[in-house]
């Protein structure tokens, strides 16, 4: 299997995210997969931090339930299936032919860079 790598950046201009892509798309080497957001607002309204435990707990596991992850994060079946979905559509998850959940990334990395006006 090959591996997977995704970086998440936090750019206000989807002309910046763009141009992100495209460095990568350029490189010799395989940078990975890229997902923006417009701002921390975004970020942290799509990606709670509920959420990032899912992420946190299928990363690096085989396909698990979602009553399996469920169980693992302590949380009810239905509102971390509504999660698995929101984190499928993100692309930080993936859903499975027999119906189960993994994270396909074998490292990521948030790029958010703070600078003084």
């Amino acid at each position: 299997m090959t591996e997977r790598y995704l970086t998440i950046t936090l750019q206000p201009a989807w002309t910046g995210a763009l141009r992100t892509m495209i460095k990568t798309a350029q490189a010799d080497n395989d940078q990975g997969e890229v997902l923006n957001f417009e701002s921390p607002g975004h970020f942290f309204g799509q990606l709670s931090e509920k959420r990032w435990k899912i992420v946190r707990t299928a990363h690096g596991e085989d396909e698990l339930s979602v009553h399996e992850l469920a169980r693992a994060v302590g949380r009810d079946v239905k509102r971390v299936h509504e999660n698995v979905v929101i984190l499928a559509e993100l692309g930080l998850l993936e859903r499975t032919e027999s119906g189960g959940v993994l994270c396909p990334y074998s490292s990521m990395h948030i790029d958010k860079y703070l600078k003084a006006a």
